[in-house]
């Protein structure tokens, strides 16, 4: 029977159909609360905790705590939030569903039902992160990269198969129907959902940071690591503290020419700015009222850009206009929209209507058409500047952002062995991909129509340049060929290369060979433009040292200038067939993309491709064959290997080793990444990986990516902080002063100079337990769950840093590794930490407490020893739970197997 907890179980109607809520106004009064102050995105929230009381994971004193939430308070509670469903990407959720089927083999072993092992949410997982770009410019692209990625992925396909006969919940969305947050805003989500004639709002987690794109209609979600999204899967509330709620007013209207990627950009910009880490972000006013859903999408997306742990829309008339424009059912809608008005939750409010922590207000008429670069999303320059700012930064040294080369190196040309001459500041790979801008069709026709008028005016995109479209969803093809406009973005080779998350994350494919050799041999700074959300060094490419997102229109305007050093405000874009054009000639007017913009919601369009899904799902899929039964029979692999995480697995925890003599693995500066940290991009052969896979018989053509092979954590360990830009401040600065790049550490006390991954091999051999010291914003960029599962494969027992990015922090206490944080203006650079001192951790000997201090004692070569305090961040009770069981997943599966 459903709990009548506060006298909240109402009666509402869709229609003429009667049907219950849990009534957030209802609770109001009986709290003596006014609900309608809060925040629309705690009142989602509040509505699950409400209605998933149990008395035991959730409490009527969680009820109470979050109905009483106030704009400045101090934040010590936790929230446990039941979401409604789960949504993984192929990369984190092929080594998720490896672990829970390491979870049934486990079961089995102890005589168990393997299916008490089974997702109690549903769960999707939609493969788009596979396919590269090896062929594009051409027609047969998508084709012969679909093939590649089939021929590649076979084995991880065979995986994902069994996992959809295996578990009752889990669906999978074949490859080639588009990018994960497209497709889940376009098909996943349905509005609303219900049980036993309850309705409830839809909310979830999923293992893409960029999961937040869905905020754009009005659903609370985010972004977790593949860590607590199986716990999330498997009945856990997904614990967080409770947030402060920055309010964003927007008001005015965007200046014709300007895009949602140049507001999105200017909005990272501004509120990282503002610091808004761990917090929601809600946007307010008549300005948000006026965006589109794709264009708040678009803002929702970046959110783990701008650091929020949301960037949230509420649900209004336009989320409907948007549901019918992409093929909901007439029910679906009505009971959407009656939903949230029964809730008093409908329309965007204005400021002053909410109580926010903070309110900052931006005037959309400021905006400007902007890029954001070299090598981080918040650093926006104005399309006037971009030429100025390449030209400052290739000089300045690379603590301040810059490329450390000689001046009058900037214009000095280069013959490459095939006969291409190139320049630093050439664009060699041109994207128009990733999931902020492919689910906007203003964008994509902008695009369209640019490409229609370059053309026309005889301008071409030079050969080298690497030029690719993979849309984030088939329907995108479709309004792009309605228009007539796919032909000629054709002309000038963004032909569609693959449907999936491709340059963006670091599946541009390879450049030429002499390319990569002219780069190499001559330092060049080379670049690459993309309609993407990230430009972390390393990730789009190796050997392209500056990457730029832009707009797609922006995106095919640098492809046809060919370098960054052409200001298209005051140079010309090329030469056409009657001389000089101009980026004002061929740029599209707001009124040309309005009026095209019908053809890009068509229900029937929509409601045909998705249906797809399961009928039609392209004969590729129809022909991989999976093993059936409900444990994996883990046949030997190169991709898939069952996960260590459960060796010497008991129902109880064994007591934590304390941390005493341990050794420096790596030191690192700020901003270190988890593209940093974790393996992405190509494997290469010299690597620790790569000598793996060699002696496991797989030929260097077949190594595929990090990526693909993130089910077998052979490989994944061998690539943990094996990043070709990493900077390990370890190792001594080379002589011209610049930092040695490139996974490696000193071993001590010998100080041999080794790959990090034997050094701590080595260490692991001889007993020894290592720690990581870190700068500011430790662990930034995408929620991956490897970048922690890593870390801990190599015996790193804490971290120590000067912050750390929210969704790492909890990895790192999700897989039993300590989070400890440097107080005051502590850094390892202040204390003189260099890697070859001895370090002990004490004061969690007696029991552990959320947040409390933690002393770190520095045994240095001279004899001296220092002990400094720092804050440990564990940050709940829950995770202090997590860490003693030795990481969430045996905490899980001990709950499992106990009921």
């Amino acid at each position: 029977m459903p709990h009548n907890t506060f006298n909240t179980l109402q009666k509402f109607k869709i229609g003429n159909k009667s049907c219950q809520f849990y009534s957030l106004p209802a609770l109001g009064k009986a709290l003596g609360i006014d609900v309608q102050r809060l925040p629309v995105s705690i009142r989602v929230v509040l509505e699950s905790v409400l209605r998933n009381c149990d008395g035991q994971k959730v409490t009527e004193d969680h009820i109470r705590q979050l109905a009483g939430w106030q704009a400045n308070a101090r934040r010590e509670d936790e929230i446990p939030f039941v979401v409604a469903r789960v949504v993984l990407q192929d990369f984190t959720g092929v080594p998720l569903l490896a672990d829970i089927a390491a979870m049934r083999s486990v079961a089995a072993k102890m005589g168990q039902d393997p299916k008490r092992i089974e997702p109690l949410v549903p769960v999707d997982l939609v493969v788009d992160h596979s396919v590269m770009i090896d062929y594009f410019g051409t027609k047969n692209a998508l084709d012969l990269n679909m093939k590649l990625e089939f021929k590649r992925n076979q084995e991880r396909y065979q995986f994902m198969k069994w996992g959809m006969q295996a578990f009752d919940t889990f669906g999978v969305v074949p490859p080639g129907f588009g990018i994960v947050h497209q497709v889940n805003l376009e098909y996943l989500a349905r509005g609303v959902h219900q049980k036993d004639n309850i309705y409830y709002p839809d909310s979830l987690v999923g293992t893409d940071s960029h999961t937040t794109m869905i905020n754009g209609i009005g659903v609370v979600g985010w972004g977790v690591g593949g860590i607590e999204a199986e716990a999330g899967m498997l009945g856990q509330p997904v614990y967080f503290l409770t947030p402060d709620v920055v309010g964003v007013e927007l008001k005015g209207q965007l200046r014709g020419g300007v895009t949602a990627t140049d507001l999105v950009l200017t909005i990272t910009e501004m509120l990282r700015r503002e610091k808004v880490v761990g917090k929601f972000v809600e946007f307010c006013g008549e300005g948000t009222a006026s965006l589109s859903v794709a264009e708040r999408a678009t803002i929702g997306n970046m959110a783990p850009e701008y650091g929020a742990t949301m960037g949230f829309f509420p649900v209004d008339a336009r989320t409907i206009e948007y549901f019918k424009g992409t093929g909901r059912t007439r029910d679906e809608i009505a009971a959407f929209e009656a939903y949230f008005k029964a809730q008093q939750m409908f329309g965007v409010p204005n400021a002053g209507d909410i109580n926010y922590t903070k309110v900052l207000t931006l005037d959309l008429s400021t905006v400007a058409p902007s890029l954001a670069g070299p090598k981080r999303p918040q650093d926006r320059i104005e399309i006037g500047h971009v030429k100025n700012t390449f030209v400052d930064l290739f000089s300045k040294p690379t603590s301040e952002n810059g490329f450390n080369q000689p001046a009058e190196k900037l214009d000095q040309a280069y013959t490459t062995s095939a006969g291409t001459q190139i320049k630093n500041g050439d664009i060699l790979i041109a994207a128009i991909t990733s999931c902020t801008n492919t689910s906007n069709p203003s964008v994509l026709l902008a695009a369209g129509l640019l490409a229609k008028k370059a053309v026309e005016a005889g301008l071409k995109v030079p050969k080298h340049i690497k030029t690719s479209l993979a849309p984030g969803s088939r329907v995108v093809t479709e309004y792009l060929s309605k228009t007539g406009l796919l032909p000629y973005l054709e002309k000038l080779g963004f032909d569609v290369a693959a449907y999936g998350c491709t340059t963006c994350i670091g599946n541009a494919g390879d450049l030429t060979a002499d390319l990569n050799e002219a780069i190499v041999d001559h330092d060049l700074v080379c670049a690459a433009v993309l309609s993407g959300n990230r430009n972390f060094e390393a990730r789009i490419h190796p050997n392209i040292k500056a990457n730029f997102l832009a707009s797609p229109p922006l995106v095919v305007a640098y492809a046809l200038a060919g370098t960054m050093l052409r200001d298209l405000m005051t140079e010309p874009v090329g030469r056409g067939k009657n001389g000089d054009v101009w980026l004002g000639d061929i740029w599209p007017s707001t009124e040309e993309v309005q009026a095209l913009i019908k053809h890009a919601l068509d229900p029937k369009a929509f409601q045909e491709n998705y249906g797809q899904v399961k009928t039609n799902p392209g004969k590729l899929w129809e022909n991989i064959k999976g093993v059936t039964g409900d444990t994996y029979n883990w046949p030997e692999s190169t991709y898939i290997a069952e996960p260590p995480f459960f060796e010497d697995f008991g129902m109880e925890p064994k007591p934590m080793p304390p941390i005493n003599g341990a050794r420096a693995l790596g030191i690192f500066g700020d901003s270190v990444t988890t593209d940093h940290i974790s393996p992405a991009g190509a494997i290469k052969e010299t690597s620790p990986a790569g000598k793996w896979l060699k002696e496991h018989g797989v030929m260097k053509a077949d190594f595929n990516s990090y990526g693909s092979r993130r089910g077998n954590h052979e490989i994944m360990m061998r690539g943990t902080f094996a990043n070709v830009r990493i900077k390990n401040l370890m190792i001594p600065p080379l002589p011209d002063g610049s930092r040695y790049e490139g996974g490696d550490t000193l071993f001590q006390p010998t100080g041999e100079q080794m790959s990090i991954y034997d050094a701590a091999m080595k260490y692991q051999a001889q007993g020894t337990p290592t720690v990581v010291f870190g700068g500011e914003e430790y662990g930034t960029g995408s929620s991956r769950d490897w970048a922690a599962k890593g870390t801990q494969l190599l015996g790193v027992k804490a971290v120590v840093a000067r912050s750390f990015e929210r969704i790492h922090r909890s990895n790192l206490v999700g897989m039993g590794v300590l989070p400890l944080q440097f107080k005051g203006d502590d850094s390892a650079e202040s204390l003189g930490i260099t890697g070859q001192e001895v370090y002990d951790i004490s004061g969690l000997e007696n029991g552990i407490r959320p947040m409390q201090d933690v002393t770190l004692s520095i045994r240095r070569a001279d004899g001296s020893r220092q002990d400094v305090q720092v804050l440990l961040r564990i940050d709940t009770p829950i995770e202090v739970e997590y860490y003693v069981h030795g990481g969430i997943l045996p905490f899980v599966l001990r709950q499992l197997l106990a009921a």
